[in-house]
């Protein structure tokens, strides 16, 4: 490992050197086999996160393999469950979103209400967005599967052609399955791994490179338990707004935002959706419009209030984690190196580079002991 109390000789300086060049090469590999890596980076994610859970069911019936598919089982319940009792919800509100859309379109009284409360700029937006055709093709959609069926072709018209091909629908199966096989073999020698890697060392850096791989750990499993703490503060106070002011869909957008602060001020990019729900629920109501942007609006401010002088020095300031700047810089760089698999690995090598920063530093104010 570099040492920063050794002085920096020719010969050292070629070593660091090569050193780089190795790590851009490496990353340079990355970006080019990201597709394959892809597949894997997501199951590795998963079985660090899972983990726990069939830790836990590991210890009530003496089997990793029975643990892992039990485990794997009841998430996949809880899924299932969760979607029968959300999904129709959200039809139904799209179903009545459709409706105010296709008045305003025909101009009734609510798109005259509309009309007058609205600048002409918004409103001529707000007009070509609802008079498009698979708007009004996703809103009138009277079921489950035609809603579906709808998001898939107007939404995300490529992947709809993907899944439409039989070959290409068997590929994307195959692309599923080998998630789901990587997982499935993660788990079950997690345990395994973690307690022989090391023996995978040679002797003469086995110290260092254990010490160095636990602070790694531990700096990955503080940083994700404590934001998913703020995550899930936030949705549930966010869902509670919602509610209180009467915006449709309200717990499901709260539960939403809070997802999308697993990365630190992303849940800002929940205002348009968020917007555009209280602008379909005042058209609906014969209510101000202003007034209902402006009580959304306090939502967010309140929340954010909250978050940011209760929740994250409550929570997040108890732990070492990275900070949010941090974060959204990390996310970038890797985003733009390596596309989708650099985000996906982002806070993990952020996480990695941390602790390597931190072994440097207590090297070089222990004098490299």
């Amino acid at each position: 490992m570099f040492d920063p109390s050794k002085p920096i000789t020719f010969d050292r300086l070629v070593r660091i050197t090569i050193i780089l060049i190795i790590i851009v090469a490496l990353v340079g590999l990355m970006g080019y086999l990201s597709d394959v890596l892809i597949p894997f980076a997501i199951a590795l994610l998963l079985a660090y996160l899972i983990n726990p859970m069939v830790n836990f069911i590991q210890t009530r019936i003496h089997s990793r393999t029975a643990a892992v598919f039990l485990g794997l089982l009841l998430i996949l319940a809880a899924v299932t469950l969760a979607g029968i009792l959300i999904i129709p919800m959200i039809a139904r509100e799209i179903t009545a979103m459709g409706h105010v859309l296709s008045a305003m379109v025909d101009n009734a009284d609510i798109a005259q209400r509309a009309r007058k409360t609205l600048p002409p700029e918004i409103w001529n937006i707000v007009m070509k967005f609802a008079s498009r055709q698979e708007v009004l093709d996703f809103f009138s959609s009277g079921n489950l599967m035609q809603i579906v069926e709808t998001i898939a072709k107007k939404v995300l018209p490529g992947l709809w052609n993907v899944i439409s091909g039989t070959a290409s629908f068997l590929i994307g199966l195959l692309g599923l399955t080998v998630i789901g096989l990587y997982l499935v073999f993660l788990l079950i020698d997690f345990q395994k791994v973690q307690e022989e890697w090391k023996y995978l060392v040679p002797g003469i850096y086995r110290r260092q490179v254990v010490e160095f791989a636990e602070e790694f750990q531990s700096a990955m499993s503080r940083y994700f338990r404590g934001q998913a703490a703020v995550a899930f503060s936030v949705g549930v106070l966010f869902s509670i707004g919602f509610v209180i002011i009467g915006l449709p869909l309200a717990i499901l957008l709260g539960l939403f935002i809070g997802l999308l602060n697993m990365v630190p001020y992303l849940q800002l990019v929940g205002l348009i959706p968020a917007f555009f729900l209280a602008m379909i629920h005042a058209l609906e109501t014969g209510t101000s419009i202003w007034i209902n942007l402006g009580l959304t609006t306090l939502v967010f401010a309140v929340v954010q209030t909250i978050q940011d002088t209760f929740l994250v020095p409550k929570i997040m300031g108890r732990v070492t984690g990275l900070s949010p700047a941090v974060i959204l810089l990390s996310l970038s760089v890797w985003g733009k190196l390596l596309g989708f698999f650099g985000l996906v690995i982002a806070i993990p090598v952020t996480c990695l580079a941390l602790a390597y920063y931190r072994r440097l530093l207590a090297m070089s104010e222990t004098g490299g002991a």
